[in-house]
């Protein structure tokens, strides 16, 4: 008897909108999901931004490492040099390795045939106004490399003077030549600003920062250039044939850029995976906790929708419709803000590199999208083995 009631309870509004969608087939399918979103905006707005924080997450991670990684490829490869030397147990990351080798040896690397120029550098790792690689140089070898373009002022004057490039020079405040900047709690003064992709953001005399640093005499490498790029393996051969210098590290800069990939790079993939692995629990979650609650209170629908010849892959159909609405709105919503982040670190930090490219922007939307499906399986399975009955008696 009550089976018989639960039968006879009068359709309410919602409830004949459910019928009205059932017998419109898809169209009237599509109707019901967005009306169930608008029903509880604000449950539907949190998943949305669950699904956004996880791309923005996973984009923002893979944008800095990667920015940073290839701002460092397009400044190395603008020093202008064929060949690099280095200790052998130098890491190919530039001032992250001290300053083992000898200036001296810069004298006699020139002396070799089919080399045309030695220059010795020091790269200094430097946390303390931001993350940067300090350069030391010997100006007029480093500048036989690959002249200097100055857009204002020009070369070193004194011991404390400061070249910079032009991106470092329009950070913060503002540089210009003449102005005083602190490096290494030592005052100096800029000299001139350059067009950037010379190495360093800034470069100072190789005496003076090795003064600092405790390494005098001492460079990190020592770029070469050669008469003919054709000749490179005949100055690498010659090197190693020296005694004294059969272990010391010899590349091309093509060999040396080349390295420069995230797998090469301590705790790279790790901390991308460890940021995926947490975006995508808390879209799962959010995700699975929304869908969850959705398919209980729905619980009289999805009885209406079965009792009028719904397949239980009809009725999985409408829930993953839903999630799906959610996770695209996200996505979207995530990739857009990615890109304002994005802007407004080159508005703040003018050095900064933050890198998107169309392929992890399709990663990104992948994962989130895979995830937040994923979420809402198991409320749809739920949902799809719900008894009509049973359903339609649920008040």
């Amino acid at each position: 008897m009550g089976t018989q009631e639960s039968r006879l309870l009068p359709l309410n509004a919602k409830d004949a909108g459910v019928v009205a969608a059932s017998r419109e087939a898809q169209p009237g399918m599509n109707k019901l999901v967005i009306a169930n979103l608008l029903h509880r905006p604000l449950r539907s707005i949190i998943s949305v931004l669950a699904v956004a924080i996880e791309v923005i997450m996973i984009l923002s991670i893979v944008g800095v490492f990667m920015g940073m990684l290839d701002s460092q490829k397009e400044r190395t490869n603008g020093i202008g040099a064929d060949l690099v030397v280095s200790p052998s147990n130098a890491s190919f990351m530039n001032g992250v390795g001290g300053a083992p080798m000898s200036v001296k040896l810069a004298d006699f690397l020139t002396r070799m045939p089919h080399v045309t120029v030695a220059s010795p550098v020091i790269t200094d790792f430097n946390m303390s106004n931001a993350v940067e690689i300090l350069y030391g140089i010997d100006y007029k070898s480093y500048d036989s490399l690959k002249p200097f373009v100055f857009v204002a002022g020009g070369k070193f004057q004194t011991p404390d003077d400061v070249i910079i490039d032009d991106r470092y020079a329009s950070s913060g405040k503002g540089y210009h030549v003449g102005d005083t900047m602190i490096i290494k709690n030592h005052p100096f003064r800029v000299s001139g600003i350059v067009e950037s992709g010379k190495g360093g953001r800034r470069l100072v005399p190789i005496d003076t920062l090795g003064s600092l640093i405790g390494s005098d005499g001492k460079a990190s490498v020592i770029y070469l250039k050669s008469d003919d790029p054709a000749n490179d393996s005949l100055i690498i051969d010659e090197i190693h044939a020296t005694k004294g210098l059969e272990n010391y590290r010899v590349q091309t800069m093509a060999d040396l850029i080349g390295l420069y990939t995230p797998s090469r790079f301590p705790g790279f993939d790790l901390a991308l995976n460890v940021v995926i692995g947490i975006a995508v629990i808390v879209g799962f979650l959010v995700i699975f906790q929304s869908m969850y609650t959705a398919v209980l209170e729905r619980t009289r629908e999805i009885g209406i929708l079965k009792s009028l010849g719904s397949s239980k892959l009809t009725i999985v159909s409408v829930v993953l419709r839903e999630t799906a609405v959610l996770a695209i709105a996200g996505v979207l919503l995530g990739i857009a803000s990615t890109y304002g982040v994005r802007e407004l670190l080159h508005i703040r930090y003018s050095t900064f590199s933050f890198e998107l490219t169309l392929a992890w922007v399709g990663w990104g939307t992948l994962i989130a999208f895979a995830g937040a499906l994923c979420g809402a399986l198991y409320p749809a399975w739920m949902a799809a083995r719900k008894d009509p009955i049973d359903a339609l008696a649920y008040e």
